[in-house]
């Protein structure tokens, strides 16, 4: 079965990784994918929203299988178009219908699916900038810190937490009156701040029946001790420590079965990944946000671990026949530390020349922002590459990570030398 990935992260390195192992996948395809795909599969200079230029290059590579990375084009209605397309009949789509992906596209959206189907969640409300003076009076009535979303897709940057309500107020009427985010704040939700520790859980649906995938921990703020901004996160951890059987039913219980009907009862087409972000308060868990895709770094901990034939599950995906399988996981601690460049998430260079890589044997090396430039690899982006190692524990496979991370070197390389500090 010839196969194609969309996307050019460190998600879609691993999940072409785990194909590639596959005795089903004939020919592996990623578009645009990076230096890492192009070790293990053909890349295809195609954008992931260039829904045209997809269709061409299935059609042409006699493509059966089709597994969407990232948000952009499902929220854009990808499998829609396919599913539209009289040419691109039967062919598998791992990603749900524009009509689901809303649950990541409007945050909003998510929030009102919650209440609905009564799944645990954070106080909130929504505003325009016709009513963002009322969205002040509604910050008033909550305590600090106070939470801001952006209601679209804001490239992960649209979240702002406030220790101060002036401040709080301030960037309301930035988001909504001056489009601090464009198009994504056009409404923004203020939600009451949760304190606990985060926690990533993943579900894989064919629409009928579904697989939890191992849970992860990972780490969004660049600095050491959870500080500074808010990256596209910075390392993972899997399993989550944390996560007591008893904390896990509630979840399951609570949060996955609720989410997994609600899709049937608001008829909402979903074939592919949930992500729920979760936070533990007390003993409680509750969801932060849905993604409908797998996390990044998290897939270079949890795919790692998950010993199936991936090209079957899809299948089942493509099939509903989900139930007819069971996850063998590694029971072993898998960990990934990101290296990112020098400046991120701010201003960053790109084309530094990476060396080092073909080196490292105890780990994996997960390639997210790089490119090959006449033979050489090079950073393009500003989280780089992704190590993943395996442990007794965290502890364990953390050193493994750091070991290696000391062999790869560029220009301006960062990465945080605390994970699981606060586990």
């Amino acid at each position: 079965m010839n196969i194609l990935i969309i996307g050019s992260g460190g998600r879609e390195h691993t999940i072409a990784w785990k194909l590639a192992q596959s005795k089903e996948c004939e020919q592996l395809f990623v578009a645009p994918g990076n230096a890492g795909t192009h070790q293990i599969a053909t890349n295809l200079s195609i954008g992931v929203s260039d829904f045209k230029a997809i269709k061409e290059a299935v059609i042409a590579k006699s493509i059966k299988m089709v597994i969407v990375g990232p948000e952009d084009p499902l929220v854009k209605g990808i499998h829609d178009f396919f599913l539209a397309e009289e040419q691109l009949q039967g062919i598998i789509v791992v990603g749900p219908q524009q009509a689901a992906a809303t649950l990541e596209g409007s945050k909003e959206f998510a929030k009102e699916f919650m209440k609905a189907h009564n799944i645990p969640t954070a106080r909130y409300d929504s505003f325009t900038a016709e009513t963002v003076e009322k969205g002040c009076r509604f910050l008033e009535t909550m305590k600090a810190p106070y939470v801001l979303k952006a209601d679209g897709l804001a490239a992960g940057k649209g979240v702002l937490i406030l220790e101060s309500l002036a401040d709080a107020q301030n960037e309301l009427r930035e988001m909504l009156v001056e489009q601090k985010f464009g198009q994504a704040s056009k409404k923004v939700v203020i939600e009451e701040f949760l304190d606990g520790i985060e926690l990533s859980c993943f579900v894989l649906t064919d629409g009928k029946n579904y697989l939890t995938l191992p849970m992860a921990k990972d780490y969004k703020r660049i600095g050491e001790g959870d500080t500074g901004l808010n990256t596209g996160g910075m390392g993972a951890i899997s399993p989550v420590p944390f996560a007591s059987p008893e904390f896990t039913k509630k979840i399951k219980d609570r949060i996955i079965k609720p989410t997994m009907d609600g899709f049937q009862k608001s008829n909402l087409p979903f074939q592919g990944f949930v992500f729920i972000g979760l936070i533990k308060v007390g003993e409680d868990p509750f969801v932060i946000e849905y993604n409908v895709r797998m996390g990044d770094p998290e897939t270079e901990v949890v795919f790692p671990r998950i010993q199936n034939d991936w090209v079957e599950l899809f299948k089942a995906v493509g099939t509903q026949t989900l139930d007819q399988h069971q996850l063998q996981i590694d029971p072993r601690t898998a960990t990934t530390i990101m290296a990112v460049s020098g400046g991120y998430p701010e201003a960053y260079e790109k084309g530094k020349k990476i060396t080092g890589i073909s080196a490292v044997k105890a780990s994996t090396v997960f390639h997210a922002g790089t490119q090959i430039d006449k033979g050489i690899v090079k950073t393009s982006g500003g989280r780089v590459l992704a190590v993943t190692s395996f442990g007794k524990d965290h502890k364990e496979a953390l050193e493994q990570s750091y070991k290696t991370l000391e062999k790869i070197h560029f220009q301006g390389m960062y990465y945080r030398k605390d994970l699981g500090f606060d586990l």
